[in-house]
């Protein structure tokens, strides 16, 4: 791996390999991201993964940040029976913009409810078993 991962002077947790990078303002938020992340994928009925510049084509204006993650690089954001997720940290590290990813995850609605329950808490709702697609562009 070309980076380690680090505490920042303020709390942020990031990478650090051709330059620092924060990827969430605390330690807290990346925790809340790594289960947002396996949540999402668990329950997901199709999963796409977008690279390079089509990640600038995301439309998200019917999205809200999901705001538990605490997101600086690497975001979420949730919208009608969806979550994306957006990892720019490696490529703002390296200065390689075609290392941006972002993962959508749909079809999450069916049972599931994904609920703020407090400060950097989130409630993962019932857990069905799906089989779930994939996609890469």
């Amino acid at each position: 791996m070309a980076y380690g991962f680090m505490i920042g002077p303020a709390g942020e947790f990031g990478i650090d390999g051709a330059r620092w990078v924060p990827l969430h303002a605390s330690i807290e938020g990346w925790i809340e991201s790594v289960a947002l992340a396996y949540h999402a994928s668990n329950r997901a009925e199709q999963i796409t993964t977008i690279r390079g510049e089509a990640v600038d084509m995301l439309a998200l204006h019917d999205f809200e940040p999901v705001t538990e993650v605490r997101g600086l690089a690497d975001t979420w954001w949730r919208g009608p029976d969806s979550l994306v997720a957006i990892y720019t940290g490696e490529a703002e590290c390296f200065g390689a913009p075609k290392f941006r990813v972002a993962r959508i995850y749909t079809d999450l609605d069916n049972g599931d409810r994904l609920t703020a329950i407090g400060p950097g808490s989130l409630e993962l709702g019932r857990l069905w078993g799906r089989r779930r697609g994939r996609s890469v562009w």
